[in-house]
C-alpha cells in the first residue's frame, strides 16, 4: 500500500514512545497502556473503533471472569482451606521435610493454575510462613551444646529459605500451564488470533495440553533443586520438634467446617474448569462448543460461571449473595488494561506495514537452524524480563518480531512465539524480576544470592525442557508441522 512506509514509521515511533513510558514508568503502567487509544488515530495507524475492539474480546472476557471468581476464593478464604488439607496429606508421620515442601509447593502450583500468579504467591505466602513461624529462629538457644544449636539452625534456616523460595517459583511455574495462570498466556493467544484469524484459535484445554506437561517436568526439577541445596541430612530431627500434624491440624480445626458459600464456591469453579476442558477437545471430538456453531468461547462461559457469584446467595444473611460488587474494586484493571494494549499493538504491527519492514530486514535467518534459534529465544526473553520486571510487557514487545523471524526462517510461528512467551516467564533470579520474587524477598527468609543459586539451575532447565518439548509434542498439540499461509514447515530443514 502506497502509504505503508510513512504508516510503518509512525507505528515504529509510537512503538518507542509507549515502549519508553512502560520501561521508566515515567507514568503508571496502566495510563500508558491506554495511549494506544488516542495515539494510533492520530498518527493514522487505525481507527478508533478499531483500536478499542482490542480492549474487549474473548480473551478479555476470560481474564474478568477468571478474576472474578478468583476475588470469590479469596474472600471466603478458600485457598487457605486447601493449603492447610494439602500440607496435612504430604507432612508425614515422622516428619518427611522434602515431602512436606513437595506438598507446599504442589499447593501452590495447583492454586496458580487457576489464579493469576501474582495473586497465587500472595495467598500462599502467609500459609508457607505461617507454617515458618512454628520454627525457631537463630537467636533462641535451646538445651543442647552450641554445636549443635548451630547446625540445627542451619538446617532450619535452609529449609526455610525452601519453602519460600518453592512457594515463589512454584506460583511461576503453576501459571505456565493454563491459561488463565498468567497474562503473558493471554497475550500470546490473542496475538495468535490477531496475526493468524483464518488459524484454529489456541483453546484452554488445547494450551494444557502442552503447558501442563512442560510445567510438570520444571516443577520436579524445581523441587530436586531445593532438596538438593537446601534440605539436608537431618533436616527431619531438626525439624519434627516444632512441625507435626496436630499445629497443622489445630490450624485447620480454626478454621472451622466449611460453609454453603465455600461449597458452592469450588462447585462454580469446578464446573466452569470442565467447561474450559471441554469446549473444544479433538477434531472427532468436537466439544460443547460446537452445539453453539463455535460461536462461544472460554470468555463466554467464564463470564457466565462469574456472574452466578451475584446470583446465588452465600445464606450468611437474607439477600446476601456470594458476591457483590464491592467485593470486586480490587479488580486487576492494570493488568487488562495491558493485555488490551498488547492486542492492540499487534493489530498495528501488521496493519501499519511494519511486520512487513522487519520481515525484509531479517532475511538473514533464513538458514539459521531451530535447535540454535529457540534456546536462544527463551534466554534472550527471560532475561528481558529480569530487568523490565513485567513479562507482560516483554512478551508484547517481543512476540511480533518472533513472528516476522518465523517467516524469514519458513517455520511454523509458534514455534518462536511459545519459546518467547513462555521464556519471558524463567525470570528466576533477581528478587524486582517479578511482583511473585518481590512478595518472596520481602519475607526476610531469602538473600539474593539464594535466588541465584536456585533460579540460575531452574533457568537452565526449563530452557532444555521447552526447546525439547517443542519440536516434539508442539506438532501433535498446535500441529506446528502444518504450514501456515505462506509459511511452510519442514523438520528435516528446521532441525539440520
Amino acid at each position: 500500500m502506497e502509504n505503508a512506509p510513512s504508516t510503518s514509521a509512525n507505528m515504529l515511533g509510537v512503538l518507542v514512545w509507549i515502549f519508553t513510558w512502560w520501561l521508566s514508568e515515567a507514568v503508571p503502567m496502566p495510563v500508558t497502556s491506554m495511549t494506544p487509544l488516542f495515539l494510533f488515530p492520530l498518527f493514522g495507524i487505525s481507527s478508533s473503533d478499531e483500536v478499542a475492539q482490542s480492549y474487549m474480546d474473548d480473551v478479555i472476557a476470560l481474564v474478568l471472569g477468571s478474576f472474578i471468581l478468583a476475588l470469590a476464593v479469596e474472600h471466603y478464604n478458600i485457598h487457605r482451606r486447601l493449603a492447610l488439607n494439602i500440607t496435612l496429606l504430604f507432612c508425614g508421620d515422622p516428619l518427611n521435610p522434602p515431602l512436606l515442601l513437595l506438598g507446599i509447593c504442589a499447593t501452590t502450583f495447583f492454586v496458580s493454575m487457576w489464579l493469576h500468579n501474582c495473586a497465587a504467591t500472595v495467598m500462599m505466602m502467609p500459609v508457607a510462613t505461617g507454617i515458618l513461624q512454628r520454627l525457631p529462629s537463630r537467636t533462641n538457644s535451646g538445651h543442647r551444646n552450641q554445636e549443635n544449636n548451630n547446625f540445627d539452625d542451619d538446617l532450619v534456616t535452609n529449609f526455610c529459605k525452601a519453602v519460600v523460595l518453592g512457594v515463589i517459583y512454584s506460583a511461576s511455574i503453576g501459571g505456565m500451564s493454563t491459561l488463565t495462570g498468567t497474562g503473558v498466556n493471554l497475550i500470546l493467544i490473542g496475538m495468535w488470533k490477531s496475526y493468524f484469524p483464518q488459524e484454529k484459535a489456541i483453546s484452554f484445554s488445547t494450551w494444557s495440553s502442552f503447558a501442563f506437561p512442560l510445567a510438570l517436568v520444571i516443577f520436579l526439577a524445581l523441587w530436586a533443586i531445593l532438596c538438593l541445596f537446601y534440605c539436608r541430612k537431618g533436616s527431619s530431627r531438626a525439624l519434627s520438634a516444632y512441625l507435626d500434624k496436630t499445629h497443622l491440624k489445630r490450624e485447620l480445626d480454626l478454621l472451622g467446617p466449611m460453609t454453603f458459600a465455600e461449597k458452592m464456591i469450588l462447585t462454580v469453579f469446578s464446573i466452569l474448569i470442565m467447561l474450559w476442558m471441554t469446549r473444544s477437545i479433538t477434531e472427532d471430538i468436537p466439544g460443547w462448543g460446537s452445539l453453539f456453531g463455535g460461536r462461544a468461547g472460554d470468555g463466554t462461559v467464564s463470564v457466565m460461571m462469574a456472574t452466578l457469584l451475584f446470583i446465588i446467595p452465600n445464606k450468611k444473611q437474607p439477600g446476601e449473595k456470594l458476591m457483590d460488587w464491592n467485593k470486586c474494586k480490587k479488580l486487576p484493571w492494570n493488568i487488562i488494561l495491558l493485555l488490551g494494549a498488547g492486542f492492540a499493538i499487534a493489530d498495528g504491527f501488521r496493519s501499519s506495514g511494519l511486520a512487513e519492514v522487519l520481515s525484509r530486514a531479517l532475511n538473514f535467518l533464513e538458514n539459521a537452524p531451530y535447535l540454535a534459534i529457540a534456546p536462544a529465544v527463551c534466554l534472550i526473553s527471560g532475561t528481558l524480563t529480569e530487568f523490565i520486571t513485567s513479562n507482560n510487557a516483554t512478551t508484547t514487545i517481543i512476540v511480533p518480531l518472533l513472528i516476522e523471524i518465523a517467516k524469514t526462517m519458513h517455520i511454523h510461528p509458534l514455534l518462536l512465539m511459545i519459546p518467547g512467551a513462555i521464556g519471558s516467564q524463567f525470570a528466576f533470579l533477581l528478587p524486582t524480576s517479578t511482583p511473585s520474587n518481590v512478595v518472596g524477598f520481602t519475607t526476610g527468609h531469602i538473600e539474593i544470592n539464594d535466588m541465584i543459586k536456585t533460579g540460575l539451575p531452574l533457568k537452565i532447565a526449563g530452557i532444555v525442557a521447552l526447546s525439547f518439548l517443542m519440536p516434539t509434542l508442539g506438532p501433535m498439540v498446535f500441529g506446528t508441522d502444518k504450514p501456515v499461509n505462506n509459511v511452510s514447515t519442514n523438520y528435516l530443514h528446521m532441525c539440520g
